[in-house]
């Protein structure tokens, strides 16, 4: 029997949906989902298995001009996804301006590669403007398949899956039949401690942060972790804290509850916040943190 195989790339603009879709597709909770902008920023591997195929799915950070070095490393992340690709999900959704990062979507216009327009969060708008906006994504990507759908709400999400599955070029699998991810176990640490800043803060404090495991030992009972947060500046650290350290404690807490859910073990959970000045634009940390640049 033939089988195939294919990366199908998921990118797009900030906040329209692509990491909820993404997990939709791959059927586990892989990528960050907050009503937040910019939560991804790393490209991240979602793999689904069955004995006829195996599709790699890749979440991308949402396309935004940068303004620092983090944010130069997460739009290189999603330029990579427009070359790489056997499939490409362009997402969009209903309230997106048209013109917005109109330099990514005439690289989308020009490429060779199969694209499947999802414009999502259909059940947010009536119907007439919806074929306005249909009209419109079918006039800018005429080449591409359309797919109103709600991803929140599972509408229209198997209809996308079965049609990549026809698109997909006869391979052998890129990875392990058993994979379900690219990335470690430390990654999902850092993501799962992220998400609950992202809830927890305002404004700036959630885009100053970064995760670090420090250490991660397993034993067949519990995992015993070590993460430090690092915060862009000195008055940061304070309100991560919070008074008398209640913030920082939610967060631990809810962390640890997730983590013992993904891991299916206990969990004991230690962090800290340690001021790293300026990371964002500092090269060798963000290196070191696995993001790519220039």
């Amino acid at each position: 029997m033939t089988h195939k195989a294919g990366f199908v790339n998921i990118v797009g603009n900030p906040n329209v949906g692509k990491s909820t879709l993404s997990n939709e597709l791959v059927g586990e909770r892989l990528s960050i989902i907050t009503s937040k902008a910019q939560t991804t920023r790393h490209r991240i591997f979602g793999i689904v298995n069955k004995p006829e195929y195996q599709i790699v799915f890749s979440d991308t950070p949402g396309v935004l001009k940068p303004n620092y070095k983090l944010q130069e490393s997460m739009l290189k992340f999603s330029k990579s996804a427009l070359t790489d690709a056997d499939i490409i999900l362009y997402v969009t959704d209903t309230f997106e301006k048209p013109d917005k990062n109109d330099d990514f979507l005439s690289s989308v216009q020009k490429t060779d590669i199969p694209v499947l327009l999802v414009v999502n969060k259909i059940d947010l708008i009536d119907q007439n403007k919806l074929d306005d906006i249909m009209d419109f994504w079918k006039a800018q990507l005429p080449n591409a398949e359309v797919f109103p759908m709600s991803a929140l709400h599972k509408f229209n999400v198997q209809n996308l899956f079965d049609r990549i599955i026809e698109l997909l070029p006869d391979s052998p699998p890129y990875f392990d039949k058993e994979s379900l991810t690219d990335k470690s176990e430390r990654f999902f640490v850092t993501e799962i401690i992220r998400e609950k800043i992202l809830v927890q803060y305002k404004k700036e404090i959630p885009y100053s942060v970064e995760v670090e495991v420090e250490e991660f030992k397993e034993t067949k009972e519990r995992i015993d972790i070590r993460a430090v947060i690092h915060v862009a500046r000195e008055s940061q650290k304070g309100i991560i804290i919070g008074h008398k350290g209640v913030k920082l404690k939610w967060v631990g807490i809810e962390a640890r509850k997730d983590m013992e859910g993904f891991f299916k073990k206990k969990v004991n959970l230690t962090t800290y916040v340690k001021v790293s000045k300026d990371w964002r634009d500092k090269e060798n940390f963000l290196r070191g943190h696995g993001y790519e640049l220039k």
